[in-house]
């Protein structure tokens, strides 16, 4: 009898106001009985952050059920797509073509595998062995900045411009999304976040809290949301966590019982 490695995953996820803001422009999405999650922070300072961030949560939420993973990506890609030409239209239409714009990090799960998408300063971080690591790369002018060897990434936590971002989905015609794709471990964690997070938690903080979580998602969100508030976090603050755990089945025993992902302790605020 051979034996087959396969994953399953919980999840949860919290968005909040912070401490400053009127509206909440952040939204996300954890839908783990199909392997997708996403976060998404309307442009600060924009018209309606908040409808453009809810606009890309609807759609991946009524995507179908993926068929296979060239399957699912696509209709994720598809879907940010739709939602750029939607964007652009409701900008000329209502707003005099001022931007209506959003971020968005999503996570896509099959099988032994996982991929990252993204437009803008939202991230993805991975929890392996202990070591924590950004898997997106910002799309930020700061992070231009410290690509050039201008500026520190200590430095773009506080330097003037440090919200500026230079992709968003519906602030150019031709929506550009970042791919990257990585196998999946037993026990990697995952943390998918606005930028509230990142600029008030550090990301020594992140790994720590994650590793203290002992792979509880509700109890490392509700960490990571007291600790952004403590500090009077003065953006909106949004956070999924998602656990990756494995099961080897014997395929001689009833191998169509590959086992459902388990589902999400999710909440929003």
């Amino acid at each position: 009898m051979s034996q087959q490695q396969t994953f399953q995953w919980s999840s949860a996820g919290r968005s909040h106001v912070g401490m400053v803001r009127a509206i909440n422009e952040d939204a996300c999405l954890a839908l783990p009985e199909m392997g997708l999650w996403a976060v998404a922070d309307g442009m600060g300072g924009h018209e309606a952050g908040d409808i453009a961030s809810q606009t890309i949560i609807e759609t991946l939420q009524q995507l179908d059920p993926p068929d296979d993973w060239d399957g699912f990506l696509n209709a994720v890609r598809e879907g940010l797509r739709q939602v750029n030409q939607r964007l652009r239209e409701e900008s000329a239409q209502r707003y005099q073509h001022r931007t209506i714009g959003s971020t968005v990090v999503v996570l896509v799960m099959r099988d032994t595998q996982c991929a990252c998408l993204w437009a803008g300063d939202s991230r993805i971080y991975r929890l392996r062995d202990g070591q924590l690591q950004q898997l997106t790369r910002d799309h930020s002018h700061v992070q231009e900045l410290v690509d050039q060897g201008l500026i520190t990434a200590e430095d773009a936590q506080r330097h003037p411009l440090a919200n500026v971002i230079t992709r968003a989905v519906g602030s150019t015609e031709d929506l550009l999304i970042d791919e990257v794709v990585y196998p999946l471990q037993t026990e990697d964690m995952f943390l998918l976040c606005s930028d509230g997070l990142n600029k008030t938690v550090g990301d020594e903080e992140i790994a720590r809290l994650l590793v203290q979580s002992n792979h509880n998602c509700q109890e490392a969100v509700k960490a990571f949301i007291h600790l952004a508030l403590m500090r009077d976090a003065n953006d909106n603050v949004t956070t999924v966590v998602v656990n990756v755990t494995a099961t080897n089945l014997t395929s001689a025993t009833n191998p169509e019982k590959s086992g459902d992902p388990i589902p999400a302790d999710w909440y929003l605020q």
